[in-house]
């Protein structure tokens, strides 16, 4: 959300200000937020992320609350890593600007 391709992105979809902890998503020129993201994001995996669409049916104010919860609480969850990864330059290929 930084960089220069990022910052024209979401100027072009009305996006000001986000909070960096914000999972945005645009894909075929729509812009999904928070769980909607998410929840787009699963159409194109495989296995049993697609188990999670059934989320869809329960209203984006109710999901994001959760999203929220979720996101304050993930690194005592998941832990946090002291160093950031380099990308390879076949991962840094696949990044914007």
């Amino acid at each position: 959300m930084q960089g220069e391709t990022a910052q024209a992105l979401m100027k072009q979809h009305g996006i000001d200000n986000p909070n960096l902890d914000t999972f945005l998503l645009i894909k075929d020129g729509k812009l999904y937020q928070r769980t909607d993201a998410a929840l787009e994001i699963t159409k194109d995996l495989t296995g049993f992320w697609k188990l999670f669409r059934v989320f869809v049916i329960v209203p984006a104010p109710i999901r994001d609350v959760f999203y929220r919860v979720f996101a304050k609480y993930r690194y005592r969850l998941f832990g946090k890593k002291d160093v950031c990864m380099v990308p390879t330059p076949e991962v840094r290929e696949r990044f914007l600007g």
